[in-house]
């Protein structure tokens, strides 16, 4: 197992029935998300844990090389072309290591959340398509599918049945907005339910986007 990823976690009740495991977009850390916990409404639903791990400092291409927090180099701005295979496998090992940690703590694959912002919204997809148990859903931000010609060949029985929640800006310009259509279409020629939104928005969150997801929440934990 890798060592594990430095982290934050946040628990809304004592002995946390759920875990949400919230992976960050490039350059950001485990705090950007943080101060989401309280906007959501969480009302009704079980103690869950919130975990937010910082990812490892790489050097990005197309950031010039300068180091900083990413799960996988970026070498063009064409997200499709010449992917870092390598990075993205080694980050799903540190995810899926902290999903093992969870596991270790009581809360079963079931009750385990993947989310993820941009590149924490690939690494999400790239990891619970893989994972050998159904978990209790996927939740994903302003990314895309990476690896997408791998995906019909490495995904998983067992993933099939998980929910997945895509939203996505119309005016993004960093994870331009095709592309996650691109990624939700693939996914459904799969056999993968999707809950799709779309925002008026740029590669950010919106208030709206929050309820949607606090909804999606309380729908996939009941």
């Amino acid at each position: 197992m890798s060592d594990l990823l430095q982290n934050i976690e946040i628990e809304t009740a004592p002995n946390p029935t759920v875990a949400v495991i919230w992976l960050h977009g490039l350059g950001a850390d485990g705090n950007d998300f943080v101060p989401l916990v309280r906007e959501l409404d969480l009302k009704g639903l079980p103690g869950i844990r919130f975990v937010f791990p910082h990812a490892k400092q790489i050097p990005v291409t197309i950031n010039g090389g300068y180091v900083m927090r990413a799960w996988y180099d970026i070498s063009v701005a064409d997200l499709t072309r010449r992917e870092d295979e390598g990075g993205l496998r080694d980050s799903q090992r540190d995810v899926e290591a902290l999903i093992a940690r969870e596991k270790s703590r009581g809360i079963p694959a079931s009750r385990i959340i993947l989310a993820g912002f941009s590149q924490g919204c690939a690494m999400t997809l790239q990891t619970g398509l893989r994972h050998p148990e159904k978990l209790a859903g996927m939740l994903c931000l302003s990314g895309y599918l990476p690896l997408n010609e791998k995906v019909l060949h490495e995904r998983t029985e067992e993933s099939i049945d998980t929910p997945i929640f895509m939203a996505h800006g119309r005016q993004d310009h960093v994870v331009p907005f095709i592309r996650a259509q691109q990624s939700r279409d693939i996914l459904e020629s799969l056999g993968y339910t999707i809950e799709w939104h779309e925002y008026p928005m740029q590669h950010s969150l919106c208030f709206e986007e929050v309820q949607d997801i606090s909804a999606w929440l309380k729908k996939v934990l009941a």
